[in-house]
C-alpha cells in the first residue's frame, strides 16, 4: 500500500506536470449548506481532472523498454484523456479501451491526444476486462485508472496541498468510484491530520465501495446507467479498499435526481462546471446525508469537469422545471370529428356581425377583390398603413356587437374570406 512517503515523492515528481488547483469558498451556496465548505478545483487540470495526478506518476515510473512497447488502459473518460495526454508528452504509445455509452466529450479528447480508442462492455470493469486481454497479447504495460499504487500515490498529492490551503479542515467529502482518489487523499490527510473526519460519495447506481463495506469485503455488482459515468464501478479495487476501510469515516449514495440538481447549482449560482461524479459530493453535502455540524470547516473535491454539452442543456432543463421556472405544455391533436366541426363553424372560425358587416366597415375592407371601387367611382380605395388601421378599428367596433357564425347563403361573395 502506498504510504505517505510515497505521496510526498510523487508531489516532488508531478511538480512540474500538473496544475496545483485552487481551492475557493462556496460562498454562492451557503445559504443551501449546513457549514462552511471549500471546493477544490480539480477540473482546473489540463485534461479536465484529477486523473493527470494518477495517470502522469504511473507513466514516469516505466523503464524505457516500457515505453518502447506503450500502455493500454480503460477508462470511461476522464483517465484515458490523462494517459493520452502525458503519453505524447513523454512519447510513450497508448490504447484505450472504453465502455461503450462514454461522453463524446471524453472519446473526442482522448483521440485529441493521440491515443487509440476502442470500445467494449458497458461499464468501467468490462472494458478493464478487455485492456487486460491487449496488454497480454500485444505486451503493453496495463495502466490501471485506480488500483496501482503509484496512481493511488498521484491521487494523494490532492490532500497534501489541501492540508496548506485549508489549514483549519475539519472534513473532507470525496466521490468514489474504484477507489483510487479517495484512498491517496485519505492517506495523506489522515497520517498527518488523524482527526480530519472524511466521508465517500457514490452513485447509487454504482454504489460498489458502500456495497463492500457493508459485505466486509470486496464485492462485485450491477451497475445501472448513470451521468456519473467517471466513478460507474462494478467492483472497487483491492488495493484501494483496504486503505477506505482503514481511513474513511463513512460512505453514502446519492441518486440521479439529486446529482444531476448538485450539476445544477454549480453551474448556475457557483458558476462552475461539474461532470457527475463531480458533482456527486456537493449532493451528499446539499441533501443532508453527512453528519457534518454548523461549525465545520468542508471541502469538497470537484474530482473533473468534462461533460458534454448535449448532458449540461438536460440537466439544465431539468433543474429549472424542478425550479419551477420552465413548464413543458402539451396537447392532443384534434379528432377527425372535431376538425370536422371546426370546418362547419368556417375557416379559422372567422365570425361576424348578424346581417354582415356595415357599410362603414365594408368601407375600410375596401383592400379586398370584392370591394375594389368600380370605374368612375370617387370611393378610394383603403391601402397604406392608415387605412389599414382604420380597418382594425372598424372591425373591433363590430366585434363589439352580438356575433353570429357566418351562414353560407349570407352573402355570396363570402368565398373570398376564406
Amino acid at each position: 500500500m502506498p504510504t505517505l512517503a510515497d505521496i510526498r515523492a510523487a508531489r516532488e515528481r508531478l511538480r512540474d506536470g500538473i496544475v496545483a488547483t485552487p481551492v475557493v469558498p462556496a460562498l454562492a451556496l451557503r445559504d443551501r449548506l449546513p457549514c462552511a465548505l471549500h471546493l477544490k478545483l480539480e477540473n482546473a487540470q489540463r485534461t479536465g481532472s484529477f486523473k493527470d495526478r494518477g495517470a502522469l506518476n504511473r507513466l514516469l515510473d516505466l523503464t524505457p523498454a516500457e515505453r518502447a512497447r506503450g500502455v493500454v488502459t480503460a477508462s470511461a473518460g476522464n483517465h484515458a484523456q490523462a494517459v493520452a495526454y502525458h503519453g505524447a508528452r513523454l512519447g510513450v504509445p497508448v490504447e484505450v479501451v472504453m465502455p461503450e455509452h462514454t461522453p463524446l466529450i471524453k472519446v473526442t479528447n482522448t483521440r485529441h491526444f493521440g491515443a487509440g480508442v476502442r470500445f467494449h462492455g458497458a461499464t468501467l470493469s468490462d472494458a478493464m476486462e478487455e485492456a487486460r486481454r491487449i496488454a497480454a497479447d500485444q505486451g503493453r504495460v496495463l495502466v490501471h485508472a485506480f488500483d496501482d499504487e503509484r496512481v493511488i500515490a498521484g491521487q494523494g498529492t490532492i490532500g497534501l496541498e489541501l492540508l496548506e490551503q485549508v489549514p483549519d479542515m475539519t472534513a473532507l467529502v470525496v466521490p468514489i468510484g474504484g477507489g483510487g482518489l479517495i484512498s491517496g487523499i485519505a492517506v495523506a490527510v489522515r497520517e498527518q491530520v488523524p482527526n480530519v473526519r472524511i466521508y465517500g460519495v457514490e452513485a447509487a447506481a454504482a454504489a460498489s465501495a458502500l456495497a463492500s463495506r457493508r459485505a466486509g469485503h470486496v464485492v462485485k455488482i450491477e451497475t445501472s446507467e448513470t451521468i456519473a459515468d467517471g466513478i460507474a464501478v462494478k467492483r472497487v479495487g483491492d488495493r484501494t479498499f483496504p486503505l477506505i476501510e482503514r481511513y474513511v469515516d463513512d460512505i453514502v449514495a446519492v441518486d440521479e435526481a439529486a446529482i444531476a440538481g448538485a450539476m445544477h447549482l454549480l453551474l448556475e449560482q457557483q458558476k462552475t462546471i461539474a461532470e457527475g461524479a463531480g458533482a456527486a459530493a456537493l449532493a451528499a453535502v446539499v441533501g443532508g446525508l453527512l453528519p457534518l455540524r454548523a461549525d465545520d470547516v468542508a471541502v469538497m473535491v470537484l474530482s473533473g469537469g468534462n461533460v458534454d454539452v448535449n448532458l449540461v442543456g438536460r440537466v439544465i432543463d431539468r433543474g429549472l422545471v424542478g425550479d419551477g421556472r420552465l413548464a413543458r405544455l402539451a396537447g392532443a391533436r384534434p379528432s377527425g370529428a372535431s376538425r370536422a366541426s371546426h370546418r362547419a363553424r368556417g375557416r379559422r372560425g372567422r365570425e361576424r356581425p348578424r346581417g354582415g358587416a356595415s357599410p362603414r366597415v365594408r368601407r375600410h375592407l375596401g383592400t379586398r377583390r370584392r370591394d375594389r371601387a368600380a370605374p368612375g367611382d370617387a370611393r378610394p380605395l383603403a391601402h397604406g398603413r392608415r387605412h389599414r388601421a382604420a380597418a382594425t378599428r372598424g372591425l373591433r367596433r363590430a366585434r363589439r356587437h352580438r356575433l353570429t357564425r357566418v351562414r353560407p347563403d349570407d352573402d355570396e361573395d363570402d368565398d373570398d374570406d376564406r
